[in-house]
């Protein structure tokens, strides 16, 4: 766990809302459970991958193991109730050494789940949560038919519940099936908050429900402990749980015609049942007739009343097989109560944090910065506190080059990034709202930089990562480079404009004298 200091810096913008802490439930909240609070890499990047792109390892993955279950799916419906009962099978879609998924199914044990195991092998580059969730969105989607919507709102539960579960190996082996645990391992069992633990060391799990609207578990991903992750975000997390209330509404009513369509069919097989035992009770007492008449011989009598005796055993079979599809109804009903329960009691929870939040007027605050003592680089997070010193807002991005945070034209500017896997140090922009990176700029910028300000323009080393050379450069506040130095400079170097002068030092640290619009040598 990182630790942080407060800067004694801080930039003050009047009328910013947040909400206040004051709505928490406090109650709920002293459960000494570790907080999930996912740890990313939040800054500029060298190569920005599209969302479709990102989406694209879940889709090829979610392909694969839907084409599994297909080539499965006839002989798993010619198996008997028995057998379908004690069958295990595995697939496996992937790459190891990238992005896997084991999806693990087997019959009864004890009430225990399957689950799809998804895995981030050594060579994955994700290392942010929101890109994750994208993946498992595109997986969601290929594998099992949701919606992008439904999809995306699953993986936001997905990746909390294995964040809360992370290592909890007593929990999952009492939880899973015997196959998902011999597929697991302790130490990666979960997910971390930190984006540079992911890599090598993650086995997510997917518990599996029923099919359809069900093929994921829902109730499981959204416990308590899940849920008041939810809670403790700014907005109670309140349009995801929104999201899960509707899905179990429709997972209800998808189980309750289920059911009802099996009962149907059942009473139809029922009434055909009855029909054939009254058409053989007809008949055996037509034989005794026939054969008391000396119409038919004792022999053939004894042959009738064999072929009878084949038909009312198959009609006992029939009516086995229906008690089994009875069971299977009354579970498909007992379903759709258990999540129209959870739904109506969820529904319940939420309004009651909107009308606490409605009570709880926003509060105007000041945005600071915390830095991290063991990070060498003087890198922090943003975060707004209360006018009475409160923190209010804790924003994720974490790499702002604290000495460059600065008020531009209204905007917050700032350098912000590290030069490592796909970052970069790029000028940013930041959402005075969220905290969150608005923009960032193309060029590469020195690590160390600082950013001077002269009127609308910003001034600040930028450098080539293959010669590491530094130049200066001056940019709008739209973040663009309008003009570079042709000169090189030390990566040190200081900037002054005086008198129509803009003065730095050379790469030798001998002072150099520049225009300050075209950055040319006077």
């Amino acid at each position: 766990m990182q630790k942080y200091k407060i800067l004694s810096a801080i930039i003050i913008f009047a009328g910013i809302a947040a909400v206040s802490y004051a709505q928490v439930d406090r109650n709920e909240l002293q459960q000494n459970l570790p907080q999930v609070t996912f740890i990313n890499y939040e800054g500029p990047y060298a190569k920005i991958d599209t969302k479709e792109q990102i989406i694209q390892l879940g889709v090829v993955l979610g392909r694969q193991i839907s084409a599994g279950e297909g080539r499965l799916a006839p002989t798993l419906a010619a198996m008997s109730a028995e057998s379908r009962r004690t069958y295990t099978y595995k697939l496996e879609a992937g790459t190891i050494g990238r992005y896997f998924v084991i999806h693990c199914v087997s019959g009864q044990e004890n009430g225990k789940i399957d689950a799809d195991i998804f895995g981030l092998g050594v060579d994955t580059g994700v290392d942010h949560i929101r890109n994750l969730r994208w993946i498992i969105q595109g997986y969601l989607q290929n594998a099992y038919n949701y919606s992008e919507k439904d999809a995306f709102m699953l993986a936001e539960y997905i990746t909390i519940y294995n964040a809360v579960y992370r290592g909890s190996w007593d929990y999952f082996s009492g939880r899973y099936k015997m196959q998902v645990m011999e597929n697991l391992a302790k130490d990666k069992a979960g997910l971390s908050i930190r984006y540079d633990e992911w890599p090598g060391r993650t086995l997510m799990l997917i518990p599996l429900g029923s099919g359809g609207l069900s093929a994921v578990d829902t109730s499981t991903i959204s416990d308590r402990r899940v849920v008041e992750e939810l809670r403790k975000e700014d907005d109670r997390g309140v349009p995801q749980r929104q999201g899960m209330v509707e899905l179990k509404e429709r997972e209800a009513e998808q189980a309750e015609r289920q059911a009802q369509v099996e009962r149907q069919a059942i009473r139809q097989e029922e009434n055909k049942n009855a029909q054939e035992r009254q058409n053989i009770e007809q008949e055996r007492q037509q034989t005794r007739e026939d054969q008391e008449a000396g119409k038919i011989s004792q022999e053939e009598a004894k042959e009738k009343q064999d072929e009878l005796d084949k038909r009312e055993q198959a009609v006992d079979e029939k009516d086995q097989e229906l008690d089994q599809r009875r069971d299977e109804a009354q579970k498909l009903e007992n379903f759709a109560e258990k999540k129209t329960d959870e739904a109506q009691q969820e529904r319940q929870n939420i309004a009651k944090d909107q009308q606490s939040a409605i009570s709880s007027p926003p509060e105007e605050g000041v945005i600071g910065v915390m830095i991290s003592k063991e990070t060498p680089t003087t890198m922090g997070r943003l975060l707004r506190i209360s006018m009475t010193g409160t923190e209010m807002k804790r924003a994720a991005l974490d790499s702002v080059h604290i000495r460059t945070l600065s008020m531009v034209g209204g905007k917050i500017i700032a350098i912000a990034g590290e030069n490592t896997g796909n970052g970069a140090v790029r000028l940013i922009e930041i959402d005075q709202s969220s905290l969150e990176m608005a923009k960032q700029g193309d060029d590469d910028i020195m690590t160390g930089s600082l950013l001077w300000i002269n009127a609308s323009d910003l001034y600040a080393i930028t450098v080539d990562l293959k010669s590491k050379f530094c130049y200066m450069g001056r940019f709008d506040t739209n973040l663009e480079l309008k003009a570079k130095s042709a000169l090189r400079v030390h990566p040190n170097a200081a900037l002054t404009i005086q008198q129509g002068r803009l003065l730095t030092q050379d790469e030798n640290g001998n002072a150099l004298i520049l225009d300050p619009a075209d950055l040319t040598q006077k």
